[in-house]
């Protein structure tokens, strides 16, 4: 049995994590999750990541690695921290959103990644950015406007429904692929039209650390 430790930010993230892992069908792996919604508090009140909190988010991962198999940090704002923990870590450490990148960049084209919360653009867009240098796609990073207050007041639908409406409306701009690149909208694939490339991070984040753990 692979044990896949979560450190997510939000905890409605755990049952979006199991959802992703019954739709992949990966057995023979367990997820145990871990929740510290501080981290991304701090980050939202600082505009940014500090790195103070890089540090305890490390810290925490770390912690974390030492009962699992591999870590997966759920949370794109505070996703260069995992690049830091990895280095101590005795098992990998991972980002969720790095393995969503290199999907949606694969083949080239215009690639759209979706965020809600503005703490999130710029860590998306270098991870992006660098994951596209080897394919020459075309890389833009939107915000959804008022999905991450919906979010916060606990709307889930009206939050989903945001998300959805701008990948239909980026689709049909012209975007090759939509990336969610934040754990919590995997639910608005549901609401996209199948005939759009929508891809989101929670099954991306999972197949990849489930084969970092077997390796």
């Amino acid at each position: 049995m692979v044990r896949i430790a979560c450190l997510h930010t939000a905890e409605s993230n755990i049952a979006v994590f199991d959802d992703a892992l019954r739709v992949i069908g990966l057995t023979g792996a367990e997820l145990l999750h871990e929740v510290r919604a501080d981290l991304l508090a701090a980050a939202e009140r600082e505009g940014q990541l500090t790195p103070e909190i890089a540090a305890r988010t490390a810290a925490e991962l770390r912690g974390l690695s030492v009962k699992a198999d591999a870590v997966l940090l759920t949370c794109s704002t505070l996703g260069p921290a995992a690049e830091a923990a990895a280095v101590e870590a005795p098992v990998p450490v991972m980002r969720v959103d790095a393995a969503l990148a290199t999907e949606a960049v694969k083949g080239g084209g215009k690639v759209v990644a979706l965020c809600a919360v503005r703490t999130t653009v710029e860590p998306t867009r270098l991870l992006f950015e660098s994951a596209a240098r080897a394919t020459g796609a075309e890389v833009v990073v939107r915000v959804v406007p008022g999905a991450w207050d919906a979010f916060k007041a606990g709307d889930r639908d009206a939050y989903l429904a945001k998300i959805a409406h701008a990948a239909i409306a980026a689709a049909q701009a012209g975007a090759t692929r939509v990336a969610l690149a934040q754990a919590s909208m995997a639910g608005a694939c549901g609401l996209i039209n199948s005939d759009i490339r929508s891809l989101n991070s929670p099954e991306a984040g999972l197949i990849a650390a489930a084969k970092a753990a077997a390796a």
